[in-house]
């Protein structure tokens, strides 16, 4: 099997991805590389050649000189000011026109990250940042609602902040085995994107009951008072741990929502929005009339051992 050439690119963002992907265990990276037969053309971390050497690969990247399989940009793109993108250029040359020149050329394209795949954090500011098929929930983004990669896929939307490695791990792995990913209306693999963040919380039982917290240090759900976004967010967070043991939930954090394209939301991460204690959001798919009615009963069925919070089964 041919390798695969893949080229990451870092765009507006801060990192945080590669950081994840550094942090892989179960493959570590250098045996995910050797064994997906990844050729890493460039990665700004990893990376070691002079600068004339990368500006004769992106010259041949373009050109089409060098075959371009996987394309990977971590960040939002920049189009900001005044849609020139300039504040963030490369030798004078806009990243965003780096970005659609590659974008073009390449049979994959992966936008790693909530800010590659929405804009994230600069999306409402003067930097008029955007993600490569998405602005938000939107489509549409750097490239356009029509684009589709030489695979004919759209761009595959990785989104967490940062995205955890195994799902940077896994996709490579089935796009290098030509397993055909099924994605969700945001274009995120339904494999990994597909459940919500409250499935495999281990605060889960505190939930059912309406056992809630008003305090960080305690077991109980941090949903109806702490902000917490489980149950509203699609994600992997309690399916793969990082460090293969934790996640914000299971340490008592709320759920950010950090895979949502609307995140960063405009509220405050720890706290509910709510009407007379009953949340604004409710967990995805459920009608507002029958969770007033569930919650009440649950409430009063709520074992004595969850009020108490004792371990004592």
């Amino acid at each position: 099997m041919a390798p695969t050439n893949l080229y990451w690119m870092q765009a507006g963002g801060c990192g945080g991805d590669t950081m994840s992907f550094l942090g892989g265990e179960r493959p570590d990276i250098a045996t995910l590389i050797k064994g997906a037969g990844i050729n890493l053309l460039w990665h700004p971390s990893l990376s070691n050649i002079s600068a004339p050497e990368q500006r004769g690969l992106l010259d041949s990247l373009d050109t089409g000189g060098t075959p371009l399989d996987v394309l990977v940009v971590e960040g939002s793109v920049v189009r900001g000011p005044a849609g020139t993108g300039m504040f963030d250029a490369r030798g004078g040359r806009p990243r965003k026109d780096l970005v659609v020149a590659l974008a073009r050329r390449a049979h994959h394209v992966i936008a790693l990250g909530t800010c590659a795949s929405f804009g994230g954090f600069g999306v409402a500011s003067e930097i008029d940042a955007t993600g490569l098929q998405f602005t938000r929930a939107e489509r549409g983004g750097l490239l356009g609602e029509s684009f589709r990669s030489g695979s004919g896929l759209p761009v595959l939307n990785l989104a967490g902040c940062p995205c955890h490695h195994d799902v940077l791990g896994g996709t490579l792995m089935a796009l290098q085995a030509g397993v055909e990913l099924a994605l969700d209306e945001f274009q995120r693999p339904l494999d990994w994107y597909g459940t919500m963040v409250h499935q495999g919380c281990t605060r889960n039982e505190y939930h059912e009951y309406l056992v809630e917290e008003e305090a960080f240090g305690e077991k109980g759900c941090l949903f109806f008072h702490m902000g917490c976004q489980g149950p509203l967010t699609g994600g992997p967070c309690n399916k793969h741990l990082w460090n293969q043991r934790s996640s914000k939930t299971r340490v008592g954090v709320p759920c950010f929502g950090c895979t949502s394209p609307e995140f960063p939301a405009d509220s405050p991460f720890f706290a509910t929005r709510n009407i007379e204690g009953i949340p604004l959001a409710l967990p995805k798919g459920v009608k507002r009339a029958h969770y007033m009615a569930y919650k009440a009963m649950a409430a009063a069925a709520a074992p004595e051992r969850l009020k108490t919070r004792s371990t004592e089964v």
